[in-house]
């Protein structure tokens, strides 16, 4: 059998295709000439109905047309309702993901999958492996995500690229949370050079694509490129009809303005993500928002509002189940509760997310290197000078693997200080000079050159 890939599905065999256009046209009353005319010969029915040729897209919609059937029944023989309940069913899954629990929408997705592959509807069976991932991404199984957005990916390896954004964003994003900020920056940038290059300007891919990339860069102190990155968003995102995809681009760029210093921007861009989430009902993308706000209060020092924001953040996380987010804004509350002196509070709540089930290497390293560093804050305070080290060069370790510069820069300036005070001078200068290292050119070192524009219409 043959992809047809314009379609999603599989075409079925020359002399299976001609019995059914026969079996359809006797059923009509149509000779073979009546049904021919005016585009084809009676000849190329003939040889069509003897199972000698593959009807191409274009011969299969008029002969489609002339027997009162569809392009799908024509080449499969499948009723087309099926794919249409299929997917609504599919709509029916991303309500209970953005509304319920990611375990409830995976197991219908999981449903759907078996059903569309059964069917070999390979469009319906990559949303449902996409639906897999996001729902995987939430609880937490990053291993698991990867799986499914690469499987989603391989489905669909024939389509044009904007139909394989979807998986790759997803793919990036897994790699993004376990701590692999390098390859998320590489997996985004070679699909926005092929997409640029080709000259296939679809605005959804590339504002999907330019939004992804703002976290790793940020991460990884490459501020220029998140900025670049968040500019060429917002200039797309007029040509975008998806409001949840707007509405995760004002999110994203609201972090470029955060490190910029253009707060009331930051908090515009959140009010307008906010709204639209709230409206489309998407509950853990709303809670990042919360969190998003949260950290803006912090950066703006007002402790009381961030605690409060990042408390909702962590309640409404916690109630849709989704872990590994759940963990992560803990440890930026925890940094918040230190702050405002609530440091009893703070150490029980990070110590509990240090377990591998929790944050770790694999999961979670650049917030695992801040509860660690968070840690070591709190034991320097107490004098407890020996377990403070031990948390920052776990930190650092953590983090060595991540390329985030700008949080490698600040361990090694704390650790550089707490070597001072503790008469190791000569470790200190090595501590500073690793920092200054990284501060230097923050991205630069570890990221290629960035990736093309997308042309100018």
């Amino acid at each position: 059998m043959t992809e047809n890939s314009t379609r999603g599905t599989r075409a079925d065999e020359p002399a299976d295709i001609g019995r059914r256009v026969l079996r359809l046209r006797t059923e009509k009353g149509l000779t073979q000439r009546q049904l021919a005319e005016p585009a084809y010969t009676a000849a190329y029915v003939s040889t069509l109905e003897a199972g000698r040729v593959r009807p191409s897209e274009t011969a299969l919609r008029h002969l489609a047309e002339r027997l009162g059937t569809t392009v799908e029944e024509l080449a499969t023989g499948r009723p087309p309702h099926l794919a249409t309940r299929l997917r609504m069913r599919l709509t029916d899954a991303r309500r209970t993901l953005a509304t319920g629990e990611a375990e409830d929408a995976a197991r219908l997705f999981h449903a759907l999958c078996d059903e569309a592959a059964g069917l070999e509807l390979l469009h319906e069976q990559a949303a449902a492996l996409l639906g897999l991932g996001d729902c995987a991404l939430e609880t937490g199984d990053l291993v698991a995500a990867r799986e499914h957005f690469a499987a989603a990916e391989q489905l669909l390896a024939d389509e044009p690229l904007p139909r394989r954004v979807p998986a790759l964003r997803g793919r990036a994003t897994a790699h993004l949370l376990a701590g692999e900020l390098r390859y998320a920056c590489y997996l985004l940038e070679t699909a926005l050079d092929e997409l640029n290059a080709s000259g296939m300007h679809d605005p959804d891919a590339l504002l999907l694509l330019y939004t992804a990339s703002i976290a790793p860069y940020m991460d990884m102190g490459a501020h220029a490129r998140a900025a670049h990155a968040a500019e060429l968003a917002l200039a797309l995102a007029p040509q975008v009809d998806d409001p949840a995809l707007v509405a995760k681009m004002h999110r994203g760029v609201a972090r470029t303005f955060i490190a910029e210093g253009r707060i009331a921007e930051a908090d515009a861009s959140l009010a307008k993500a906010q709204e639209l989430y709230r409206q489309l009902q998407i509950r853990t993308e709303l809670a990042h928002c919360h969190w998003m706000r949260g950290y803006v209060r912090a950066q703006d020092g007002d402790l009381a509002g961030a605690e409060a924001e990042l408390r909702t953040a962590r309640d409404m996380l916690a109630s849709k189940r989704a872990a590994l987010f759940t963990v992560q804004v803990e440890v930026e509350l925890a940094d918040v509760l230190r702050r405002r002196g609530k440091t009893e509070e703070a150490e029980r709540l990070l110590r509990p997310l240090l377990s591998p089930s929790a944050l770790g290497a694999e999961r979670g390293a650049v917030h695992a290197g801040g509860a660690h560093r968070l840690l070591g804050l709190i034991a320097e305070e107490r004098g407890e000078h020996e377990t403070a080290e031990e948390h920052y060069c776990s930190a650092l370790s953590l983090l060595e693997r991540t390329g985030a510069a700008g949080d490698l820069a600040d361990l090694c300036r704390l650790l550089g200080d707490l070597l001072r005070r503790t008469g190791r001078t000569e470790a200190a200068l090595d501590a500073y000079r690793t920092g200054l290292g990284h501060r230097a050119a923050p991205g630069t070192t570890t990221l290629g050159p960035a990736p093309k524009e997308p042309p100018r219409f």
